[in-house]
C-alpha cells in the first residue's frame, strides 16, 4: 500500500505554537499534536494547510515554509511539516476533530500527554533550529 500525503501545520504566535488534542471523530483521539490533515487529490501542500487550518480551528493563515518531512508511526502517511504565522484571529475548534487547543511553548508541548514520537522529535530537534 502506498503512503498518503499529509501536512502538519506548525502555527506560530510569538514564541508559542498551537497544540490541538485530537477529537472524537478522528483516529487516535486524545493525542496532543500540531494541527494536521490529508492532502486531497489535485491540492498542493500549501492549499491543504490553509484548508485544514480553516476547517479545524477557523483561522486564516498563509503557509510560510516547508521545514521537515517524516512518516507517521504506522507508516500510512508521509508528513510535510510547514510553518505558518497565526498572528490574528480567534481559535474556533471543530468539535469532532479538535477536543481542545492550547498555545504552548516547545517546552510545554513536550510535557503534554500523550504525544506522538514524531512530534516529540520535531519539537526537540527541528523547531529549536528554525
Amino acid at each position: 500500500m502506498s503512503q498518503r500525503e499529509a501536512i502538519v501545520a506548525v502555527l506560530r504566535r510569538g514564541d508559542r505554537v498551537l497544540a490541538i488534542r485530537r477529537g472524537p471523530a478522528v483516529a487516535r483521539p486524545g493525542y496532543w499534536q500540531p494541527l494536521s490533515g490529508k492532502v486531497e487529490p489535485g491540492e498542493t501542500q500549501q492549499e491543504a494547510l490553509i484548508r485544514e487550518v480553516h476547517e479545524e480551528v477557523g483561522l486564516t493563515v498563509t503557509a510560510d515554509a516547508k521545514v521537515w518531512e517524516s512518516d507517521t508511526d504506522d507508516g500510512q502517511f508521509r508528513l510535510h511539516w510547514w510553518t505558518a504565522d497565526a498572528t490574528a484571529g480567534e481559535v474556533i475548534p471543530d468539535p469532532g476533530e479538535v477536543a481542545d487547543t492550547r498555545w504552548v511553548t516547545p517546552e510545554e508541548f513536550l510535557v503534554l500527554t500523550p504525544i506522538f514520537e514524531g512530534d516529540r522529535e520535531f519539537f526537540e530537534r527541528i523547531l529549536p533550529n528554525l
